[in-house]
């Protein structure tokens, strides 16, 4: 297999966090809409996807948002699509989709299995059973679950474990945001592009 890991660096707030992580090759680029350390508003969203090149996604992360607010809020940022966090439903995916956004499906590794069957969802995102935790987890325990998805691994990764985390769980890619922070809510540059490098090449 040499397809290159598909990598979301989240939370960013910072002209700079977009700047450093494009720089470093990042394919995707997480704006918080939603309750959080690292909340930003649409209208900030906005001034940062304005940064963003053509070919890096850029997202906007809910969490218990009904569809038609993050719809509206997505639009307000300018971003291409929307990841959803918290218990959805196929027809909530497929709003999205309606809406002309990719999606993005954030699940625990500990949901129930049906959780991880496919609802149109361009990724589905596996967390540690205790999201926003930072704390690492079995990484190959959901391999056979989520086998010939595309999927990212997320939850207590850094520069340390991330190609470690990939290899174990079969994941397409992976999503960061406090494992490349100086401090909560506050992006490392350094870190950022450590982070890229060590999981693009870790095939």
């Amino acid at each position: 297999m040499n397809t290159r890991a598909f990598v979301k660096i989240c939370g960013l707030a910072t002209a700079n966090d977009v700047t450093v992580a494009v720089a470093g090759g990042a394919d995707a680029l997480g704006f918080v809409l939603t309750g959080s350390a690292r909340e930003i508003s649409p209208a900030h969203a906005a001034t940062l996807t304005a940064l963003v090149p053509a070919g890096v996604a850029t997202v906007a992360v809910f969490r218990s948002e009904d569809t038609t607010t993050a719809i509206t809020r997505a639009r307000e940022a300018g971003v291409g699509w929307i990841q959803l966090h918290g218990t959805r439903t196929p027809a909530e995916v497929a709003a999205v989709l309606e809406a002309g956004f990719k999606v993005i499906r954030a699940v625990r590794m500990d949901s129930p299995a049906e959780h991880f069957e496919h609802w149109g969802e361009d990724f589905l995102l596996i967390d540690a059973a205790v999201p926003g935790s930072g704390e690492s987890w079995d990484y190959a325990k959901v391999r056979t679950l989520a086998a010939g998805r595309n999927w990212l691994v997320a939850g207590g990764l850094s520069v340390a474990n991330v190609a470690a985390a990939l290899a174990e769980s079969g994941a397409s890619g992976a999503d960061v945001s406090s494992g490349v922070e100086s401090s909560r809510g506050v992006k490392d540059p350094a870190l950022i592009t450590a982070f890229l490098k060590a999981a693009h090449q870790q095939l």
